[in-house]
């Protein structure tokens, strides 16, 4: 890419690094922003902005909430079932549950699911503010919903060993998913039925 301004050539290299976007991808992303205005090219530099200026992560579940709503409105609901806790991978869990409109509890998000290969431990993840979340609140069902794949398995084993010594009910979704999918991706129908056929860890 040496003939390449070096403008051109950093914002290819920021496009390929994001999830599922390669070369050619990043490529024409980065040749079709140079052809719209510079009003649509402001416009994208400001919300980019401003995702970051105004978002948070929430400092009770960890899923994503405004900066000024901390903790997050799910966290704040008070019709909402404190006693049960599902814990998903990743914010997109969260939205994709919210779209059923099935579950009326509340969330922890572990921002990731072990995984050697990757270099995530659980170390990385948010599980000793789930721990201290059961410890601290009055759960009484602990839904362990990572994702059907090899690390979200990995993960719901490892978590079912860590709050072993907590009395609690601990169950995990149904296998009407997939295996090898991801939750963001599933239908609303599919979580519904994987929500209330899930089974004791």
């Amino acid at each position: 890419m040496r003939s390449v301004p070096r403008p051109v050539e950093r914002l290819i290299e920021a496009f390929a690094r994001l999830p599922g976007i390669g070369p050619k991808t990043a490529s024409r992303l980065t040749y079709y922003l140079l052809r719209i205005s510079g009003e649509e090219s402001r416009e994208l530099s400001e919300a980019l902005r401003e995702l970051h200026e105004g978002t948070t992560f929430c400092s009770n579940c960890f899923n994503i909430t405004s900066s000024e709503n901390d903790p997050c409105e799910i966290c704040s609901d008070i019709q909402r079932e404190a006693t049960v806790l599902c814990v998903v991978e990743d914010p997109l869990d969260v939205l994709a549950f919210e779209r059923t409109g099935k579950f009326q509890g509340r969330y922890h998000v572990l921002h990731g699911a072990i995984s050697p290969v990757e270099g995530v431990g659980p170390e990385d993840l948010r599980i000793e503010e789930l721990i201290g979340r059961l410890e601290h609140e009055r759960i009484e069902e602990v839904i362990l919903a990572t994702n059907p794949t090899l690390e979200g398995e990995a993960t719901a084993m490892f978590l079912k060993r860590k709050l072993e010594g907590i009395t609690i009910r601990l169950t995990r979704l149904a296998r009407g998913l997939p295996s090898g999918g991801d939750l963001e991706y599933a239908d609303s129908m599919t979580l519904s039925q994987a929500l209330e056929g899930r089974r004791e860890m």
